[in-house]
């Protein structure tokens, strides 16, 4: 069917453009296209609606399943001629909409584009913009904003889109998913097809930046901050234009607004304005954790969030795009900076309390939170292109998997090395864990406790030359535990493989919060790459060890010395300022007790327990049992209570109460008060205070029962 003409313009056939010259006498826009019988010809475009369609052809990248699918419909190959096209505000509908119609039009089909922000919602409304536009037979009818048409949407349905002619093409563009009824009815089933609208690929994100004028040297950083949604690389790239690139979202106010306006409508409360934060900060929002943030309103909250057309609901809670996140992160912090501050406390406090409280798959999901809070530091690109597949997770390796693993290795790593993973493998196999994504294991991690006595332990001598520096410089005292990251790999055997950086990441969490250790270290092979994160980390860089030909870079740190809670505290302020470098000296502890030394120190301090002032210069400060004389004073009369819950143990707990925490004036007074002979007494109390010495040891060597360790698949 030929293209109607529109009044007062030049006819122009359009087929297949071949280029677009500037005609040198009149300055009006020409373009020369090939006609059906293949004979070049030359048309003027006649008004500036006809030159920014020709524009947007030229510019338009991408979305090339969506533009297939309309072309099939158009030429009658499939009989999917209603199409649904939905995502959140930015993300290129209209774009794609007017691009549809300009090939319908260069098809010679008639096409009426339609904002449902500007009709009437009501059957009178929408029949009448549709015939204020003169169409002709079998139009293809483009409807944009169809959130603004939900009260008609059941008429239109019923009603109109029925009546159109059977070679007709309908596009619906809105940021919600079409209503069920669309698809549940089986004659609509086969006439309805649904896209939901994502970002662009790198490809296509590049080739919009280069249509733009944007400059090579300045594409990447773009696209870093663009992250492939289309609003945002077009705004950008405006900014590029002018000579500046930002380094961050927030150093581009005016476009954060501009984002805002088309990803966000007001929030109807100062609760939900909340809970668009929340949902900002972390990977997976759920009600448990709205209600820490907004209290009762969690529940209205979280169903206004769910419903919000750039969340993304997930097994486990609600996620955004990750642009929108970046986005209301930016626009939280720079309009409310002291509450942001707040609601990162309120998360990171949430995420950890339960990490430490939790175990088998809720502790994984956790660890990827508190990763999450980290999304700013050293590898939030590598968390970004991992958060990209979705849902995923780090599961405890299946035996058959761990030879393939073990060839990796041997590949990459050295065959030596190989040989040392499988006697690893054999010994520990619960230190093995994997990411599996289609087609195999996309990243691969191995935590070894020692010591242990085994054979592959003192013949690794990157792991001998780990605990011969414990030996020298901190000695472990019995029960205490070292946690070494020894093997980590991607599917490439890369260690710097998007998926080898969460499989480090979310196991060494994992370990470190799931139970007390002594040290941590991990082995790196790619140190250039991982230094940068363990500096962001406060690990030291302990020793290197040449051994199958590769340089073994090892980190570490004390957990004695600069204890877990303490370093989440240290954590807590880098996950928004971004510091780097060790631990200050005032975070961390003294050097560890021996046994001797510590039982010793604990005899010492109970005599002072009613004097705090002599409990201040107790060696037992900068223990696990506090790091002031408060605490540690704290620490000892309640575990003088929970000598109580043992067999027998009222009789301990009652003459270590009446000696030191309640003390009679002498211990001859305190056995006449507990009603035993002196000697009895005497036997009792030297009982008591090595059983109370020796839980408080347990404590300090982590021998303590704290938790579960993870598994899960």
């Amino acid at each position: 069917m030929a293209h109607r003409q529109k009044p007062g313009a030049i006819r122009c056939d359009r087929g297949i453009p071949a280029r677009i010259p500037r005609h040198p006498a009149a300055g009006l826009s020409a373009t020369r296209w090939r006609d059906r019988a293949g004979t070049p010809t030359l048309c003027f475009m006649a008004n500036l609606g006809d030159v920014m369609d020709d524009v947007r052809w030229h510019g338009f990248v991408g979305r090339a399943a969506q533009v297939a699918a309309f072309d099939d419909a158009l030429a009658g190959r499939s009989a999917r001629r209603v199409l649904f096209v939905h995502g959140p505000g930015g993300v290129g509908k209209t774009t794609l909409l007017l691009h549809l119609r300009s090939r319908a039009r260069r098809a010679g089909r008639p096409a009426v584009y339609l904002d449902g922000s500007e009709l009437d919602p009501s059957p009178e409304g929408f029949v009448h913009a549709v015939q204020s536009v003169d169409t002709g037979a079998a139009p293809v009818l483009l409807v944009d904003g169809y959130e603004h048409l939900a009260p008609i949407d059941g008429w239109l349905r019923r009603d109109l889109v029925p009546t159109l002619p059977a070679d007709g093409v309908v596009v619906v563009a809105g940021r919600d998913a079409p209503a069920p009824a669309w698809r549940a009815d089986l004659g609509w089933r086969g006439l309805v097809a649904v896209h939901s609208l994502g970002d662009l690929d790198e490809a296509d994100s590049t080739a919009l930046l280069e249509r733009a004028g944007v400059a090579a040297p300045d594409r990447e950083a773009i696209m870093r901050l663009g992250r492939g949604h289309p609003l945002a690389l077009a705004l950008l790239a405006d900014v590029a234009l002018t000579g500046t690139v930002p380094r961050t979202l927030a150093d581009a106010p005016d476009l954060i607004s501009a984002l805002i306006a088309s990803l966000v409508n007001d929030a109807p409360s100062d609760a939900h304005l909340v809970g668009l934060g929340t949902c900002a900060k972390v990977l997976l929002t759920t009600e448990d954790l709205l209600r820490r943030t907004v209290g009762d309103d969690a529940p209205r909250v979280w169903e206004w969030l769910r419903d919000r057309p750039f969340v993304t609901v997930r097994p486990h809670g609600l996620t955004p795009h990750d642009l929108t996140r970046a986005v209301l992160e930016a626009e939280f912090e720079r309009r409310f900076p002291d509450r942001y501050r707040d609601l990162h406390r309120v998360v990171h406090d949430y995420v950890v309390a339960g990490l430490r409280a939790s175990s088998g798959t809720h502790r994984q999901l956790l660890a990827q939170q508190l990763a999450q809070l980290h999304r700013e530091g050293p590898f939030s690109a590598q968390f970004r292109a991992v958060a990209a597949d979705g849902t995923i997770a780090l599961v405890r390796a299946r035996p058959e998997e761990l030879p393939g693993v073990a060839e990796l290795i041997g590949t990459h790593v050295g065959p030596r090395s190989a040989e040392l993973a499988r006697g690893w493998f054999a010994e520990r196999q619960a230190g093995a864990s994997v990411v599996r994504v289609e087609g195999g294991i996309g990243g691969f991690v191995h935590h070894a406790r020692c010591p242990s006595g085994s054979t592959t332990e003192n013949e690794d001598p990157v792991v001998r030359a780990i605990l011969d520096h414990v030996a020298r410089t901190a000695p472990l005292r019995p029960g205490e535990q070292v946690d070494i990251s020894r093997f980590l790999l991607g599917h490439d055997g890369a260690q710097s493989d998007p998926y080898a950086v969460f499989a480090g990441s979310i196991s060494s969490i994992i370990e470190w919060c799931g139970r007390p250790l002594a040290w941590a270290f991990i082995v790196s092979v790619e140190p250039s790459f991982w230094g940068p994160f363990f500096d962001y980390l406060a690990f030291r860089e302990i020793l290197e060890v040449t051994f199958d030909g590769r340089r073994h870079v090892v980190y570490g740190n004390d957990w004695r010395r600069f204890p877990v809670h303490t370093w989440l505290e240290l954590m807590q302020e880098r996950e928004q300022s971004g510091g780097t470098g060790p631990p200050p000296d005032w975070m961390q502890l003294p050097a560890p007790l021996s046994r001797d030394t510590f039982d010793a120190a604990v005899r010492a301090a109970l005599p002072n327990l009613c004097r705090p002032d002599r409990i201040a210069a107790s060696r037992l400060v900068g223990t696990h049992l506090g790091t002031d004389a408060a605490t540690v004073r704290t620490a000892l009369r309640t575990a003088v209570d929970e000598l109580a819950g043992l067999p027998r143990g009222d009789r301990l707990r009652a003459v270590l109460h009446r000696t030191y925490v309640s003390p009679a004036p002498t211990q001859e007074a305190a056995a006449e008060v507990l009603g035993l002979p002196f000697s009895t007494y005497r036997r009792h109390l030297a009982k008591a205070v090595d059983e109370l010495a020796g839980r408080l040891w347990a404590r300090e060597t982590g021998q303590e029962k704290t938790g579960q360790e993870v598994t899960g698949d």
